[in-house]
């Protein structure tokens, strides 16, 4: 694993700055990946599955760390507004969860009470201990076989729409196979 301002200099260039955020990604990510014992997620690509559960600069900290990405579908995105990960190692079925504790913006806040808010969150969130910035808790994350880095499936079509569904996302209603948008569970409207 690289130290923790190496992957600050990589984060800051991915995101395009750093920020309190990117810095409390990076030291979440290393922990998830110390608790799981592994040390180079890059030679250890399809090892590992990430949830994230916000999108905010913490996820794509996350991502760089921990080498997960949409495309490679070992990255998912749960919307659930809190800065938190959890991480699966699909050779052990061992996962643990990570959150940011709320009581570490003020524990910060006391480090460096004399310095602007933000820039005193990245020196503090730099320096604190784990136990002071994170909650851990193992878990259990069942990965289904279609939602696993690789995974080769049927694609279907949908019956009202005519675009194609990968990875079993369809839903069957009436006896007709649908796209989600086309069922109802759509985030825009014609």
């Amino acid at each position: 694993m690289k130290t923790l301002a190496e992957y600050l200099e990589l984060a800051a260039a991915a995101h395009g700055h750093l920020c309190a955020g990117q810095v409390l990604g990076v030291r979440l990510a290393m922990l998830g990946l110390r608790e799981l014992g592994i040390d180079d997620p890059v030679a250890e690509r399809k090892r590992l599955v990430t949830y994230v559960e916000i999108d905010r600069c913490v996820t794509d900290a996350v991502a760089l760390v921990a080498n997960c990405r949409l495309g490679k579908r070992a990255l998912k995105f749960r919307d659930w507004g809190k800065v938190a990960a959890t991480f699966v190692d699909l050779q052990t079925g061992r996962a643990v969860r990570v959150a940011a504790k709320e009581s570490s913006k003020q524990a910060a806040r006391e480090m460096f009470p004399e310095l602007v808010k933000g820039v005193g969150q990245q020196k503090a969130y730099a320096q604190l201990s784990d136990d002071i910035l994170f909650d851990k808790q193992w878990v259990k994350v069942q990965v289904q076989p279609e939602d696993l880095p690789g995974f080769k499936g049927p694609r279907v079509v949908c019956a009202q729409c005519g675009e194609g569904i990968n990875f079993k996302r369809e839903v069957v209603s009436d006896g007709r196979t649908l796209c989600r948008s086309c069922a109802g569970d759509s985030y825009y409207a014609p």
